[in-house]
């Protein structure tokens, strides 16, 4: 049981922002922690110096074995992947992984979860689905795989945890037990972390795996791998659906957003944001707020106003007939493919660094792509995907690739940076990447922020 784990020792193994939260919360509960990280931070230092024990820089396969067998649970940062030695000692010496979502379930807040996951649209659902319950007046708080770990969120005075809810969380959250579990949707992706692509869906149906017949599984009908999870769920079902044939309980009827008993939701043309990917978020969000507890009114409201969230098909800057996108968020081909197909004609900067995944998909966006400039280290990948089908250059920086998209363009196009891969060869983060782009599109045109 984890109740019985979390009585400690308890090895917290990665101190970014969850590790550390993690560590806190533990000790704040009296239980025994021990640090470990491979390349400690400085905050990961001062965090020791705050708990007063000792931190375990790069520890030796000898010394991990040695921290783990002495530990009763062992809680890995969701940046440790499954492949990690910790978990796999861990799991050889049968001593309990866990997230902090299983934590934060063992320490029994009475108050409900409504988990959101899936490959694409997490945040902008979770933020959506805070959103419209805030406006029904409901207290709400955005968490999990957020800014505001959930075992932090737990000392915030709100009714709801709107939970958005990542395969590295949700693969060691046996017990974690949303009232409203949501899958948006299925792709391949993280095979850098997962060992197998079969290994990152079970990992996703996690968040289905303790509902029972009072709880509600909200699934994406239009995704085979989702609607085949659904089937084996004992909660009350739900789902939501872009196709236009009303199958789906949320769905589109022509331009009209439809909710269940054919509540009128709004209508395509008022939403600031209407992509495939954007429609399909909205019906989820409407799905998930209303199932926790969200007037039709309050979703309405915030589906007619929601602008959308940095670096997800962003616009940038539209000069000359040439509009420029931010989609730096998209670290995988499926989500590249899925902004290109937006468009009518695109010029797409692609590359970075590669997760373990299949590149050459990036070839099913050539019918809506004029050109292509390749970034980054997995630039020679990208000009393989598009040989013989559309003209490709590589830029050795982003600047490079923004001149050189600005050539290429024409009237009508839309220059993407949506690179499905990676930020971490040239960047820290996707959000720094995106920025480096916003600045490099905003001098070459002379548009200003």
């Amino acid at each position: 049981m984890v109740e019985d784990a979390v009585r400690g020792p308890a090895l917290v193994f990665g101190l970014g922002v969850t590790g550390q939260a993690v560590a806190r919360t533990l000790a704040g509960r009296g239980v025994e922690v021990v640090l470990a990280d491979d390349m400690p931070s400085p905050a990961a230092s001062d965090l020791a110096r705050e708990l007063g024990v000792p931190l375990h820089a790069a520890p030796s396969l000898h010394g991990l074995r040695a921290l783990v067998t002495s530990s009763e649970i062992v809680v890995p940062s969701p940046g440790v992947p499954e492949g990690h030695p910790v978990i796999q000692e861990a799991l050889a010496l049968g001593v309990p992984v866990r997230s902090e979502f299983d934590l934060a379930t063992a320490w029994e807040d009475r108050r409900p979860f409504v988990a959101i996951t899936g490959t694409d649209g997490k945040t902008t659902v979770t933020t959506m689905v805070t959103a419209m319950l805030e406006a029904s007046g409901i207290s709400a708080v955005a968490c999990g795989n957020t800014e505001v770990p959930l075992v932090t969120a737990l000392d915030l005075p709100v009714d709801v945890f709107v939970v958005e809810a990542s395969s590295f969380r949700l693969r060691f959250a046996e017990a974690f037990h949303p009232r409203v579990g949501t899958w948006l949707n299925f792709a391949d992706d993280h095979l850098d972390w997962h060992p197998s692509i079969e290994a990152y869906a079970a990992a996703k149906a996690h968040i289905w795996a303790v509902l029972g017949p009072d709880d509600v599984a909200i699934a994406n009908a239009d995704d085979a791998v989702v609607a085949g999870h659904l089937a084996e769920v004992r909660a009350r079902r739900v789902t939501f659906g872009t196709a236009d044939r009303g199958e789906a309980d949320w769905h589109l009827a022509g331009s009209t957003l439809v909710g269940p008993g054919g509540a009128i939701v709004t209508t395509v043309e008022r939403l600031t944001r209407s992509l495939p990917h954007d429609i399909a978020n909205a019906l989820a969000a409407a799905a998930t707020a209303v199932e926790a507890g969200a007037s039709l009114d309050a979703v309405r409201s915030t589906l007619e106003t929601f602008r959308g969230l940095p670096h997800r098909v962003t616009l940038v800057a539209d000069v000359g007939g040439v509009a420029w996108y931010d989609d730096s968020k998209a670290t995988a081909p499926h989500a590249t493919l899925a902004a290109v197909r937006g468009f009518p004609s695109v010029v797409l900067i692609a590359g970075g660094r590669n997760k373990g995944l299949d590149l050459s998909e990036l070839a099913a966006a050539a019918p809506h792509v004029r050109a292509v400039v390749a970034i980054g280290e997995a630039a020679a990948d990208v000009v393989e995907a598009f040989r013989g089908l559309r003209p490709v250059l590589v830029a050795g920086s982003m600047a490079e690739a923004v001149a050189e998209a600005a050539r290429l363009a024409r009237p009508g196009d839309a220059v993407l940076l949506s690179p499905g891969c990676a930020s971490f060869d040239w960047y820290r983060s996707y959000a720094e990447r995106g920025d480096d782009f916003s600045r490099a599109v905003r001098v070459l045109t002379g548009v200003g922020a």
